[in-house]
């Protein structure tokens, strides 16, 4: 019986003793004596020729938490035989007790056959009961301690392990043949004895130096973690697998349940709100996030599609690419897609045709980002990729630091890219991942500088060495990239310490060619085999672990304080909005626009309820006041000097058909367009009382002013309108006394107007007459006394002649200068005839007017057509026809406007205010002032709040 117990505790013990592998305190078995480890523990290294097992820690490695790794714990091995006393007794009971535990162990989980087999053997081997003091006591009992009956039904079934049983026959046979080898006398003894006596001369040709014990040591070690590293890249490939068809079926049961936010995307929303709230990363956004900084052309963006897993970023041979911050939020999806954070088309990352137009769309946006003058912007690109196996971080690729401003660059440049890494990496809770390229001296490095200055202790920065397989090449001391690596090299101090390999230089590499071309350089590098890097200080999938672990500590350690602090901020803008707008709602920039755009569009819908009547009379009005110098000096003044009424009939005709044809149109449609604006801008423009906001005022008058740029009249419209005026001016039937009336009061007004007008030119021209002079102490100047003397004359010249024409003949201008010359004055003929037309048209405008006053009775004579009467009143026909041309392109621009036009105008309204929506420049702009901006702050600090906790909560559950 207690044989069994001897062998089940045999089996504990060593499962006890292979559990703590690694562990660095000693088990109690190695307290034992030599001979008993040897019995019941054979691969304990104290065997002759029996090598350790390797004890290696295979875990994702990190040189983030300033821990020395778990060194491979090896154990004193003593190379070559040793002289041994002959206990061959012993050493036989050591084999034969070896081959016991395997059967007795076999017994346990085997069946009938297994334990008849072991009866067999078990007499075969000698009684060793003396032998018990050997097992210490505790051993004895871990029977109490130990529930075997649930470890035998732990075991595999009895059928699976008899498949695996060996051939007991044939080990029976083998062991008697040695028992009869091993009796007295027998030359088995001779043969262990000559053996050991010849330990002494073989020695000098076993023995190995120490120095290749340590080489094969450090190999062998090398050879087991690169095993165990590609299994646990087989494991973690199967887990993206598993994780990839239960994302995708989640995905498949969105439409059932409400999708819930990843941490990532909603710590990523937070920073969008923040970097609209205050681009410039002031104290109060000390968020973390991995600030990836570096020289021009170091590896940066590779680096960085690498940990994305795609070749996202647009490329070019040594000229600048990125010319903007670009924000790349990394997380976990059933789909590798990467999509912007205004945009919802998403970009399939494993086809190449949306590779590049993602690319495209990145050069695109980086190029409008840019001001004029500039070559870099600080607008930052949010861009999100998802995809399987992605480590979940916050990256902010920044545009590589140069030294030297090139030809095509802005002056500049240099500085705004130093302030650009300068206002990223002065967050104190920023992870700093400094870039530097490994095939170029340490000493041109610039970036170096600048980041041991942002992080003196280097506490949140972690270093990477690009193109190592170039500097192993190039380098011609390998200890220099140790050097780079250590530290040593730079004044800055870090957190970490990387080397990568991010391709062989060449655009059209794959993501998975670039892996496998890393991996087989590290495998192969006499960087790794002679200890100058470490397992865990290469690859790039190191450096994202380490990264996104960084990352998120950080997260952990300081959203929570960011939380608070906003929730301050929240509180003084609140008690600040109390005290200044105690009556007044909160209301934000983009609120705050969607209440001035429904005035505005009420304001346009009150075009609709003006009245016919007021239309027509605006529209009749500006018209008249547009056309009447045309009517006046073009037409009817040369008809008037006709001889005759038919001559004036027909001079009237031609002047108005070739008016109508060419200008009354376009005239009208001018009027009807500047009548409508006016009436659009009385809207705006016009306060309401109390409820009146002058915060609008600015915004009403660009919307006004940009609409009345866009709105054009409908071009057909003139056509249309041509047709009905020249059909109006072609009527000459006059119905009633009414009308006639009408046309001769028209023409009053039209014909007094013009007679002021014409007394103020003379007057400005003769100067004050004797009765101002007199009251106002005014004289007049010498021109004005010449043209005095002139006026004078051409009256008396007129009253000499009442019917003489509109122009002097030259006979008339010499008469006249000879007869002022006479009296002294020297004139000037064509002052004289400047002088005669303001004097005849202030004369034919009297005779007008009395004309009129003659006609007031003569409509009975006109539905005679003027036969047997020496009255003619053509003239008052002609401005009858006008006055009704004016009335019915007034009625015909008044349906145009109503049903047409403010329509247009409402339209391009809406237009103007869905451009300035999408604007924000323009709403910022149009809608300024303390109170917007108090406002503003408030619902962005509330917001960013709301979020933050929303985080935090989440980030507690996942915990």
């Amino acid at each position: 019986m207690w044989r069994t117990r001897v062998a089940a505790a045999c089996v504990i013990c060593r499962s006890l003793a292979n559990s703590s592998c690694g562990i660095k305190r000693k088990s109690p078995l190695q307290n034992l004596h030599l001979v008993s480890r040897s019995i019941h523990h054979p691969y304990y290294p104290s065997a002759k020729f029996q090598r350790p097992p390797l004890r290696i820690s295979i875990q994702q490695f990190s040189s983030l938490n300033r821990l020395p790794l778990h060194k491979t714990k090896l154990l004193n091995v003593k190379h070559g035989y040793q002289s041994h006393r002959n206990f061959w007794l012993a050493r036989l009971a050591s084999r034969l007790l070896r081959v016991r535990y395997l059967i007795l162990g076999s017994a346990v989980g085997g069946g009938y056959t297994a334990k008849k087999t072991y009866e067999q053997w078990k007499d075969m081997i000698p009684d060793l009961e003396d032998y018990k003091w050997i097992v210490p006591d505790f051993i004895w009992e871990l029977d109490e301690l130990v529930d075997f009956e649930k470890l035998l039904k732990a075991l595999p079934d009895a059928d699976d392990l008899a498949k695996l049983m060996p051939d007991f026959d044939k080990i029976g046979e083998s062991l008697a043949s040695l028992k009869g080898f091993l009796s007295p006398g027998s030359p088995g003894e001779t043969a262990f004895r000559a053996t050991d006596q010849g330990y002494d001369n073989d020695k000098q040709f076993k023995k190995v130096s120490d120095k290749e014990k340590i080489d094969q040591l450090q190999e062998e070690l090398l050879r087991t973690q690169l095993k165990y590293q590609r299994m646990l890249e087989r494991l973690e490939k199967e887990n993206k697998e598993l994780r990839k068809l239960v994302l995708q079926r989640d995905d498949k049961g969105i439409h059932q349940r409400k999708l819930k936010k990843s941490l990532i995307d909603m710590y990523s929303e937070v920073l969008d709100i923040l970097s609209d709230y205050d681009a410039s990363y002031n104290t109060q956004d000390h968020l973390p996030r991995v600030v990836v900084v570096g020289d021009q052309s170091a590896g940066k963006t590779s680096v960085l599609e690498m940990i994305a897993q795609a070749r996202i970023f647009p490329r070019g041979s040594g000229e600048m690419m990125t010319r903007s911050p670009v924000k790349v939020t990394l997380s976990e999806g059933p789909h590798h897609v990467a999509l912007f954070k205004d945009s919802s088309r998403e970009f399939d990352l494993t086809k190449e045709e949306d590779l590049a137009a993602l690319r495209n769309e990145i050069e695109i946006r980086m190029r409008n980002s840019v001001k004029e003058g500039c070559t870099v912007s600080t607008e930052t690109i949010s861009l999100s990729v998802k995809g399987p196996g992605l480590q979940r971080m916050v990256l902010v690729d920044l545009p590589g630091v140069i030294s030297t401003v090139t030809s095509g660059m802005a002056p500049d440049t240099k500085e705004t890219i130093f302030s650009i890494s300068k206002a990223y990496m002065q967050n104190p809770n920023a992870i700093i991942l400094c870039i530097q390229d490994g095939s170029v001296d340490a000493e041109r490095s610039i970036v170096t500088d600048l980041v041991s200055q942002m992080d003196p202790q280097g506490k949140r920065t972690i270093f990477v060495l690009t193109k190592v397989d170039l500097a192993e090449k190039n380098v011609a001391s390998p200890n220099r990239i140790q050097q780079i690596i250590e530290g040593k090299l730079f004044p800055m101090k870090a957190l970490g310490y990387f080397a990568v390999v991010t391709g062989k230089g060449n655009s059209s590499e794959s993501i998975e060619s670039i892996k496998e071309y890393e991996e087989e350089f590290f495998q192969n590098s006499k960087l790794l085999k002679t200890s100058m890097l470490k397992a865990h200080q290469v690859t790039t999938k190191n450096l994202s672990l380490a990264v996104s672990d960084c990352f998120w500590k950080m997260v952990r350690e300081s959203v929570e304080q960011q939380a608070d602090a906003f929730k301050a901020t929240r509180f003084n803008l609140e008690t600040e909005w109390k005290n200044n707008y105690p009556r007044l709602r909160e209301l934000d920039r983009n609120e705050l626009f969607e209440k001035a755009k429904n005035e505005i569009l009420d304001e346009v819908i009150s075009l609709t309820q003006v009245t016919p009547k007021h239309w027509e009379e605006m529209l009749e009005k500006t018209l008249w006041e547009r056309v009447s110098t045309h009517v006046i000096e073009n037409i009817y003044l040369p008809a008037a000097q006709t001889a005759n009424s038919g001559t004036f009939n027909t001079t009237v005709d031609i002047k108005l058909k070739q008016w109508t044809d060419k200008q009354l149109p376009n005239k009208a449609v001018e009027v009807a367009w500047e009548t409508l604006q006016e009436e659009f801008s009385r809207f705006m423009t016009e306060k309401k009382g109390k409820e009146h906001d002058d915060i609008f005022d600015k915004l009403k008058q660009a919307v006004k002013e940009e609409t009345i740029k866009r709105h054009k009249w409908n071009e057909r419209a003139e056509d249309s309108l041509r047709v009905i005026q020249h059909n109006a001016l072609e009527d000459r039937s006059i119905s009633d006394k009414q009308q006639w009336d009408a046309a001769i009061h028209f023409m009053e007004e039209t014909l007094q107007s013009r007679l002021k007008d014409t007394e103020s030119v003379i007057e400005d021209m003769v100067g004050p007459d004797w009765k101002k002079r007199w009251l106002y102490w005014v004289g007049r100047t010498k021109e004005q006394n010449i043209r005095n003397e002139t006026k004078n004359e051409l009256e008396k010249l007129i009253k000499c002649n009442e019917d003489h024409p509109a122009y002097l003949a030259n006979d008339e201008v010499t008469t006249v200068r000879k007869n002022l010359e006479a009296r002294g004055v020297a004139v000037d003929p064509c002052l004289i005839k400047d002088t005669w037309h303001q004097i005849y048209r202030r004369y034919f405008l009297k005779s007008a007017l009395s004309h009129c006053n003659l006609c007031r009775r003569g409509f009975y004579y006109y539905q005679r057509h003027f036969v047997d009467s020496e009255l003619e009143c053509n003239d008052i026909v002609l401005f009858w026809r006008i006055q009704r041309m004016l009335a019915i392109t007034a009625n015909t621009l008044r349906q145009q406007l109503t049903n047409t036009e403010v329509r247009r105008l409402e339209k391009n309204v809406k237009e103007v205010l869905e451009d300035f929506a999408e604007d924000n420049e323009k709403k910022v702009m149009l809608l300024t002032g303390k109170r917007v901006q108090l406002a503003e702050d408030l619902k962005k600090v509330r917001e960013i709040q709301e979020k933050l906790e929303a985080f935090i909560e989440a980030l507690h559950q996942e915990k």
